[in-house]
């Protein structure tokens, strides 16, 4: 029929028919092929556009682990999971190939440099290809591991000697004004540093913080690195000076073992007062002839408390070595929901009348118990009475 929908349509039947050795496709194969090919390509230009951030962030995170155990001057690089650790002469190699194996993510760590040879799968696992050695060369290849050079630095009272290797003569230029500048006129400075850039030391840098440290020491001092560990030795100003000396031994040889033995002194302590050393008895004492108690359902105390309060405060005001805590309590009487605060209320009543009486109110705790501490049956008024109270006790 003229203008209907199948005027539009063709005979398969009849086009064959006109035009032989020609077949039309369906276009269904067309779009069903699309529907499979799009997905992949999707996800091979996605997997593409993530691989660059997935190293990134292995190579920050490897970093960030590196520099948590002290192992600085490190490069690391990835090629999808497997790293490449590229480590300073004189640097334990191992040390740094198993602190990137453990990163979350990366898959095999391989090494280079460093004063270790390593295989490049530190899981054990059997490997595919000759292992790489820390200089890079092939296994079959005969290789001189090169050790990193002991240091020391000690000083005396008046003399300060630094034994120790570095890369090349600016190195040494620097270090020795740094060190000079921190000398007095009346020390003499020994100096023994040499040049030598297979066994020089990693972390040049270090060695002033070393130095600084000793400055502070009384009589004589010193820091000895012998190939695998260093001790720190002799007297220093305080804890946060050894600490820092530590620190600084650290950084100068990443991964080697610290042995920090240097000594602070001791902090003497004040003689104990003959008040101080009877306190905690006469408070005990005092607390039991004396007692603090509340009118019930208040923070009130009672008339004979007050004068127990002065009394409190007398003694704790012999001695200002103790802290103490005010603690309230209750009755039954009331409900849990009320009982606690009300406790609580009762403490800081007693604290603030103390404070009054010249106590430091730094030295005072105030905490609430409620109910749950009675020291008397709360089945006759004599019992609730006395458990209407607040305590004093030495903390």
């Amino acid at each position: 029929m003229p203008g209907s929908s199948d005027d539009s349509r063709s005979d398969p039947t009849a086009a064959a028919a006109t035009s032989p050795g020609l077949v039309r496709r369906r276009p269904g194969f067309v779009w069903l092929l699309a529907a499979v090919l799009v997905p992949v390509l999707l996800t091979a230009v996605v997997i593409g556009l993530r691989a660059g951030p997935t190293e990134d962030d292995l190579r920050q995170r490897s970093l960030a682990a590196l520099d948590a155990r002290g192992i600085t001057g490190v490069q690391v690089d990835f090629s999808g999971r497997d790293a490449t650790v590229v480590v300073p002469a004189g640097a334990d190699a191992g040390e740094a190939q198993k602190v990137v194996a453990a990163v979350d993510g990366v898959r095999a760590a391989h090494t280079k440099g460093g004063n270790t040879q390593l295989a490049a799968n530190p899981t054990g696992a059997p490997s595919t290809g000759p292992a790489e050695e820390s200089t890079g060369t092939p296994t079959d290849a005969p290789s001189a591991e090169v050790e990193l050079a002991p240091f020391e630095l000690s000083r005396t009272d008046d003399s300060f000697t630094i034994k120790a290797v570095v890369r090349d003569q600016a190195a040494k230029d620097k270090l020795v004004a740094e060190v000079q500048a921190l000398l007095d006129e009346d020390t003499d400075f020994v100096d023994q540093v040499t040049v030598d850039e297979r066994t020089a030391l990693p972390n040049p840098d270090a060695l002033p913080a070393l130095l600084h440290a000793l400055s502070t020491a009384t009589g004589d001092a010193s820091v000895k690195y012998d190939g695998t560990k260093i001790t720190l030795s002799g007297k220093v100003a305080d804890q946060a000076t050894k600490a820092t000396a530590a620190r600084a031994a650290a950084a100068a040889v990443p991964g080697a073992v610290v042995a920090n033995e240097l000594q602070v002194p001791a902090i003497e302590k004040p003689p104990v007062s003959e008040a101080c050393q009877t306190f905690e008895a006469r408070l005990t004492r005092l607390t039991a002839e004396n007692k603090l108690v509340f009118l019930s359902g208040t923070a009130t105390l009672n008339d004979a408390s007050k004068t127990s309060v002065v009394r409190a405060a007398a003694l704790l005001n012999s001695c200002d070595t103790f802290d103490v805590e005010v603690g309230g309590h209750t009755d039954n009487l009331g409900s849990t929901s009320t009982s606690l605060p009300l406790s609580q209320q009762r403490a800081d009543a007693v604290k603030i009348a103390l404070i009054k009486l010249g106590v430091p109110a730094g030295r005072i705790t105030s905490r609430g118990y409620g109910e749950t501490r009675p020291v008397a049956p709360n089945t006759t008024s004599a019992g609730r009475i006395a458990n209407r109270r607040v305590e004093i006790r030495v903390l």
